[in-house]
């Protein structure tokens, strides 16, 4: 005999999963705008979706104020209540209204809004002499600042601050790319002449990259306290903003190559910054 539906629900689920039916629910308004515009509700809160980073969202300890989960994720829904906060808010939602409002084409049945931490530039720049402060200055794809998130996370940089024409942070594609990075690299959206003032208050030295010309990758110092820029896909940096900078640095390439991915280019300077961090520890330390 079928054990009926219902009846195998757990007590956690029917005591916890609010049915939320209707899409002018205020928090359902609320995580649809957030998705739509890839923007904190008025609370702070941001919206994610997918496995990956409602786990990587608790794995970083940070607040989820309400989950959603569609009625097909019931089960999912049973692994994950027991490491949710008790006031948190859990919702069941129909299938169809749940992947009416999330953006992927390919739904995992849950999503949540989540607390945000918000950072200063002071705070950022204060852990500038443990490692380099990225900036990203004028990227526009979302895949890119998602890989720049994940390896700046990855390379030991002291943060990322995000200038004008930057794609925001909380879109849903920056999200999903940073692979749950965003929850714990400090950021800090700015406007670039306010950035170039504070980092030279600092004594930060700035260095961008630059697929034509430049020092070469091997041959940079990696002295901190410093600040690496990373321009726009196409265009690269700004020349007025170029011409602010102390140093520009190039990655050896073959020559019939004309650039690499901004996110590639930004992971391989990483990567070098810390190698020579390493090393210099190494010999500091012998």
């Amino acid at each position: 005999m079928k054990q009926d539906a219902k009846a195998a629900r757990s007590p956690l689920q029917d005591s916890r999963l609010r049915p939320l039916a209707g899409r002018h629910n205020p928090r359902l308004k609320e995580l649809r705008l957030a998705f739509r515009r890839g923007e904190l509700t008025t609370q702070g809160e941001c919206a994610i979706e997918g496995v990956k980073l409602v786990e990587e969202a608790l794995r970083s300890s940070r607040r989820l104020t309400s989950v959603f989960f569609s009625e097909s994720a019931r089960p999912l829904a049973e692994k994950l209540l027991p490491q949710l906060n008790a006031r948190t808010e859990t919702h069941i939602l129909p299938n169809a209204l749940f992947n009416s409002i999330v953006p992927s084409d390919a739904p995992q049945g849950v999503a949540a809004l989540v607390k945000m931490l918000g950072f200063s530039a002071a705070q950022i720049l204060e852990r500038s002499q443990s490692g380099p402060v990225v900036v990203a200055a004028g990227l526009q794809d979302p895949g890119n600042l998602g890989t720049l998130f994940r390896s700046a996370e990855a390379f030991g940089a002291a943060g990322i601050f995000l200038t004008e024409g930057t794609v925001g942070p909380f879109n849903p594609k920056v999200l999903r790319g940073s692979a749950g990075s965003i929850f714990r690299l400090p950021f800090l959206q700015i406007a670039c002449g306010e950035l170039i003032a504070l980092l030279r208050q600092h004594g930060v030295r700035l260095i961008a990259t630059s697929s034509h010309k430049g020092t070469p990758l091997p041959q940079v110092s990696w002295t901190l306290p410093l600040a690496i820029f990373i321009g726009n896909e196409g265009a690269g940096l700004p020349r007025e903003l170029m011409h602010q900078m102390e140093e520009a640095i190039v990655i050896p390439q073959a020559e019939q190559v004309e650039s690499l991915n901004a996110g590639v280019a930004a992971s391989i300077v990483l990567y070098e910054a810390a190698r020579a961090r390493q090393k210099s520890e190494v010999r500091f330390q012998k």
